[in-house]
């Protein structure tokens, strides 16, 4: 199983309810993203491995979710607009972000 498989799982695992606990407030939300990448690290992934899982979750949650905030439609509206080299630069400022909270 790769690792795009157990980020499916593992969004899969989170139920309609928690989706909207974590997306209602954007201080959950970075939270949320910065307990995933906590658990990223002590599995050993390295910074370019997290950004690429970010990515990953970027694009499910445009996909899949309504931004529940200015933040998040900011955040949306800027992943859409990006080139795929642009989303993965944004992957790596939001690893940043997240690791400076």
């Amino acid at each position: 199983m790769d690792i795009k498989d157990n980020i499916a799982k593992e969004l899969s695992k989170i139920d309609a309810e928690k989706t909207d606990q974590i997306l209602e407030n954007f201080n959950r939300f970075k939270q949320f993203l910065s307990e995933k990448i906590s658990k990223g690290e002590n599995l050993g992934l390295n910074d370019e491995q997290l950004a690429k899982t970010t990515e990953y979750v970027a694009n499910y949650l445009a996909k899949h979710e309504e931004p529940r905030n200015s933040e998040e439609n900011l955040l949306q509206e800027l992943w859409k607009a990006g080139s795929k080299e642009e989303q993965h630069t944004l992957a790596h400022m939001l690893l940043k972000m997240v690791r400076q909270t």
